[in-house]
């Protein structure tokens, strides 16, 4: 059998030399060793007989061998499933679904397990890549909803667009190594020549003495995790002046949270992202640093607005759903289900279709009555969702973090004065819930209850 080709990432982390690759557990490690341990992992996947076209899962998050294996298998043609390291992912029933035939655990400390699966995969779409000879990628939803739906992408389709070379930056990784966003921001490290840094927690205080200590410049995150910073006031006891750029999405960003975050941070740029599973990163460019409104477009991607909602088309698209059937249309377009409002070449993302209140024929948008609770003065996090009612079809509920104790009915007679000073009345929350639990996933993106529909 003729030897594989070298895969062009590889190679090219071979021209950055003793730059600085990773930091993990504030120890640097340079393009040199890392290249070291993805040839060491090459190895133990020709040892272990993990051959191309073999479905692969990493359990683990942003240690250099986490990174280092996912780089070989990537390079092994394998069609690679990551999955966090955080405790309440499923890993049995997603390995299941996603047909693995290997899996490789790897702690924090660098140490790992193996586990292969009398498994053979006949799903269709892994033949596809298989034919092919292309690596494959499984992503799994956040399953907030439901069941999580499993996307396979073509790994390298998914790696065109960092062919060309940008600027490079010194990044803390913070988005989870098995999701979207968390994988773009690694590639695009990895391939501009620039250095990821991770934290010891994903908490305010972590996070921003990680960025003291290793001056970074590149923050992506989520806007739950910007209002803890806020909420916190770490962004004020720690020297943030090396950043430069912090990137947000994977929810609708409150205008109110982003008024606030730029105040406490004047120099920074804040720049809003926008990406699925099913479609991969697209190109964004915000209409101001303050402002919630975007562009979207950047080659391989198309996309359309059909009755409000956000349609496209991509170039990097995944091949199909493991467990579920296909949701393009014929034309290959994907109904991403996020309501936006238009002006212009910009648009506004709303939140999804599926969330939207309705209150006796009046539509509810969460995020505007979540922006306005967020502006009140004992909130630190909320999320508004529609309960149904027998008379009107849904209420407008609300879950309400306070930031410090208060009387709950005292608590309740206030937001709802302040709401009503500021939203139409269909929109008060009639059922306000208070709780003193986090309101958000080991993602950082809101857990929203989502009304089902009679």
């Amino acid at each position: 059998m003729a030897a594989m080709q070298p895969h062009w990432l590889i190679e090219r982390l071979t021209t950055w030399g003793e730059r600085d690759a990773l930091v993990h557990q504030n120890e640097p490690l340079s393009y040199a060793g890392l290249r070291t341990l993805i040839d060491y992992w090459t190895a133990g996947l020709r040892q272990s007989q993990i051959c191309p076209g073999q479905s692969l899962a990493i359990c683990g998050d942003y240690s250099p061998q986490a990174c280092a294996l996912l780089l070989a298998a990537l390079a092994n043609r394998n069609i690679v499933v990551p999955l966090s390291s955080s405790p309440d992912l499923k890993w049995d029933e997603m390995m299941e679904i996603a047909q693995v035939q290997h899996a490789v655990v790897v702690n924090r400390n660098g140490t790992h397990r193996t586990r292969t699966f009398e498994r053979s995969p006949d799903h269709v779409l892994f033949s596809q890549l298989q034919t092919h000879g292309a690596p494959g990628l499984v992503l799994f939803s956040s399953g907030s909803t439901g069941r999580s739906k499993a996307s396979l992408l073509d790994f390298n389709t998914l790696l065109e667009k960092f062919r060309v070379v940008r600027p490079a930056y010194r990044t803390l990784v913070f988005l989870s190594l098995d999701h979207i966003g968390g994988l773009n921001t690694l590639f695009h490290v990895l391939c501009h020549g620039g250095t990821a840094v991770t934290a010891d927690q994903r908490s305010p205080d972590a996070v921003c003495a990680t960025i003291q200590a290793h001056r970074i410049q590149l923050l992506p995150t989520t806007p739950t995790f910007i209002r803890m910073l806020l909420i916190s006031d770490a962004i004020r006891r720690y020297d943030l002046s090396s950043l430069e750029v912090i990137t947000y999405g994977t929810e609708p960003m409150p205008e109110n949270t982003l008024a606030h975050a730029r105040s406490a941070l004047p120099s920074v740029r804040f720049k809003q992202t926008y990406g699925l599973s099913e479609l991969g990163i697209m190109a964004t460019q915000s209409r101001g640093s303050d402002s919630v409104w975007l562009k979207l477009g950047g080659r391989g991607f198309e996309h359309k607005i059909v009755d409000g909602v956000l349609w496209v088309r991509s170039s990097s698209a995944m091949l199909g759903y493991l467990n579920a059937q296909s949701p393009f249309d014929p034309d290959g377009w994907f109904n991403t289900q996020d309501l936006v409002e238009v002006d212009g070449e910009y648009m506004r993302i709303l939140g999804r279709k599926s969330e939207l209140i309705n209150v006796g024929g009046e539509k509810v948008h969460p995020a505007e009555i979540e922006n306005v609770l967020l502006a009140f003065d004992n909130v630190k996090d909320a999320t508004v969702y529609g309960r149904p009612n027998p008379i009107t079809g849904h209420i407008v509920a609300a879950r309400i973090t306070p930031i410090k104790p208060e009387d709950p009915d005292g608590l309740r007679r206030r937001l709802r004065s302040f709401c009503q000073g500021r939203l139409e009345r269909f929109k008060v929350p009639t059922v306000i819930e208070i709780t003193e639990g986090p309101q958000h996933s080991s993602r950082f993106k809101k857990r929203r209850q989502v009304a089902i529909e009679s």
